[in-house]
C-alpha cells in the first residue's frame, strides 16, 4: 500500500468521569508513524471549599511528557487540555496513560485521542 491509499488510524478513550485514561495502541508491522495525541479533562468546584484545583499528567510508554495543576474556577466549569506529537517506529507500541487530581472539585469528563498524522 503506497502512502496515498493509507488508512490514517484514529483511538480514542473516554473515561468519564473517572481519574485515569488508558489508550494502548498496538506496533504497526510495515510501518513508522507519527500520532497527534490530545488529551482533556473537565471539572467542576465543589461550593464551599477553599482553594479548589485540578491536575493533569500525560505518560507516553510510561514517561512523563506533562504534568500541570491550576487552581480550579470557583464558577462553572473548568477544564485542562494538552497536545503533543509523538513518533512511533515501525514494530513499536504507543502506550498513552492519563491521569487526573482534584482537591475541591470533582470530575466531569477525561478523554484521550490519538490520530495519525
Amino acid at each position: 500500500m503506497n502512502s496515498s491509499t493509507q488508512r490514517l488510524e484514529h483511538w480514542e478513550a473516554d473515561a468519564g468521569d473517572t481519574g485515569v485514561a488508558h489508550l494502548d495502541i498496538p506496533p504497526h508491522a510495515q510501518r513508522d508513524r507519527t500520532f497527534e495525541v490530545s488529551a482533556d479533562c473537565a471539572v467542576r468546584a465543589v461550593p464551599g471549599h477553599d482553594a479548589p484545583w485540578h491536575e493533569m499528567r500525560l505518560l507516553l510508554n510510561g514517561a512523563q511528557q506533562w504534568v500541570r495543576r491550576v487552581p480550579t474556577h470557583p464558577e462553572g466549569p473548568d477544564s485542562l487540555d494538552y497536545r503533543v506529537r509523538c513518533k512511533v517506529p515501525l514494530g513499536e507500541p504507543l502506550r498513552i496513560t492519563v491521569t487526573t487530581e482534584v482537591h475541591g472539585a470533582r470530575r466531569l469528563s477525561l478523554r484521550v485521542v490519538a490520530d495519525e498524522e
